[in-house]
């Protein structure tokens, strides 16, 4: 599944979450650095818009599907890919992690809901080496000195994933930048994921997520944050659809 921008396509490359895992284990194993973006309308929107957070997206070696929009646009397409939201990565990355003995790092957010999603990831993976968590600025920039001293620490710490709960496009950006300041480290983009650990954000319920309606839940919850970002999201949809129809084959 991929997505067309400036005459550059973003491709959904890792379609299960068997393959995902996999291939982060096999990473840990050899030593090699990655990063991970979780795409979505939101993301969607961004890229059309921003050249800067195009060529962060285009240096992401690992790209999920996060929104059901993006996997029903893949199903149109005759590319189907799985839901893999950053939010339901945070713990299954932290299990193999701990499996292959590599030090982990969380980054953004605040102190408080740092140190609560660390308390709740290491009661759900007792074996977890979390090394380091940093809350950055209210000013931070991925591109300034700030961000250059948080890669200079995942290295001198041996981090080997680090989480970045940012926020699109902070994110991404940083984790383009550390592929080459960091090379050894797999960056992981999960937004609002570890406030949701934390209990510092609410997610939708269970049973809301599974209609496909969590859309609508965060717009209640947040109008005057989600309503303008869902707008825009509903807008380029039938764009999106009719470029899934024409891909098919």
């Amino acid at each position: 599944m991929f997505f067309e921008f400036q005459g550059q396509r973003i491709t959904v490359n890792v379609p299960t979450r068997a393959a995902l895992e996999s291939e982060v284990l096999r990473r840990f194993a050899e030593g090699e650095g990655f990063s991970l973006a979780t795409v979505n309308l939101d993301h969607l929107v961004k890229l059309a818009q921003s050249a800067d957070f195009l060529d962060a997206y285009l240096g992401q070696d690992l790209v999920v599907a996060d929104g059901r929009p993006i996997v029903w646009l893949s199903q149109l397409a005759n590319r189907p890919v799985e839901l893999m939201p950053g939010s339901d990565m945070v713990l299954p990355l932290c299990r193999l992690a701990a499996a292959a003995g590599v030090p982990v790092a969380l980054v953004g957010s605040t102190d408080v809901a740092l140190k609560d999603a660390k308390a709740h990831l290491e009661a759900q993976v007792p074996a977890l080496d979390l090394a380091w968590c940093y809350a950055p600025s209210g000013v931070f920039d991925p591109q300034g000195d700030e961000a250059g001293e948080i890669l200079g620490t995942l290295n001198s710490k041996g981090i080997r994933l680090c989480f970045l709960a940012l926020g699109a496009p902070k994110q991404e950006s940083l984790a383009h930048r550390g592929r080459s300041a960091a090379p050894l480290v797999g960056f992981a983009s999960v937004g609002a994921g570890l406030d949701f650990l934390g209990g510092h954000q609410t997610r939708a319920p269970h049973w809301v997520r599974q209609i496909a309606m969590e859309w609508l839940w965060r717009a209640l919850s947040s109008p005057a944050r989600m309503v303008p970002r869902y707008a825009k999201c509903f807008a380029i949809l039938p764009g999106q659809i009719w470029k899934a129809l024409r891909n098919r084959s």
